[in-house]
């Protein structure tokens, strides 16, 4: 019973300790969970990532699942976590809201695997 009780208690620390460790205190609720959630349900090993960029004069953020995602793409949402399209995929898109996101400053980044 004290066995299993260790367990849950140290399953429950690492839980809440993902979110306090892996990202900075500015980072928007929204995309603090949706960061928790690429955390916990990507199967990739390696390659996943949350980048914050300054895109046409706002800050986004790039969801990226991984390397393992054949096709796969990237998500881009503002700070209240509205989509504004993706990069990558079967079609290897580039553009945002019509304009490359290649533009986009960097900032930081939030998360990576």
């Amino acid at each position: 019973m004290k066995k299993a009780l260790g367990t849950m208690l140290a399953a429950t620390f690492s839980l809440v300790a993902c979110d306090e460790i892996d990202m900075e205190k500015d980072t928007p609720s929204c995309i603090r969970q949706k960061t928790i959630n690429l955390e916990r349900d990507t199967p990739c090993e390696e390659g996943a990532y949350v980048k914050q960029y300054l895109f046409q004069g706002r800050i986004v953020y790039v969801f990226a699942p991984g390397n393992c995602i054949a096709d796969g793409s990237a998500e881009v949402l503002d700070e209240e976590c509205n989509r504004l399209g993706s990069l990558g995929g079967f079609v290897g898109n580039t553009r945002i809201n019509g304009q490359e996101f290649s533009t986009a400053e960097f900032k930081r980044t939030i998360w990576e695997k």
